[in-house]
C-alpha cells in the first residue's frame, strides 16, 4: 500500500481507527525495514477510551503490523480488532498469569 503523505513525519500523531469505527489511539512511532525501504509496523499509543486501552490497560502502546493497515490519509484505518474471548483487564489480577 502506498502512503499518501508527503513526508513520513506526517504519520506521527495521526488518529488510528479500526475498520468498524473503534478508536485505537495515535501513531507514536514507526518501525522500518531499511533493507527493503518499507514500513514494518506502526506503534499506536493506547488511550483509556480506545479499544487498545481496554485490552492492555496501563501499557504504553501497541505494535500494529503494517499488513493490518487498510488506509492512511487524515486518519489511519486498520483491520478491526476482535476482543471476544479475551479477559477484561478487571478480570486479571495483579501478578496473576494467564494460562
Amino acid at each position: 500500500m502506498a502512503i499518501t503523505v508527503k513526508d513520513i513525519a506526517d504519520m506521527f500523531g495521526k488518529d488510528v481507527f479500526t475498520s468498524k469505527g473503534s478508536y485505537c489511539g495515535k501513531v507514536s512511532d514507526l518501525d522500518f525495514d531499511l533493507s527493503r525501504f518499507k514500513i514494518r509496523s506502526l506503534v499506536v499509543e493506547a488511550t483509556r477510551e480506545g479499544i487498545f486501552g481496554k485490552l492492555i490497560g496501563s501499557k504504553k502502546g501497541v505494535i500494529v503490523p503494517y499488513q493490518a493497515v487498510q488506509a492512511i490519509d487524515d486518519i489511519v484505518i486498520i483491520k478491526h480488532v476482535v476482543t471476544q474471548g479475551l479477559p477484561e483487564k478487571s478480570e486479571i489480577k495483579e501478578g496473576e498469569e494467564k494460562s
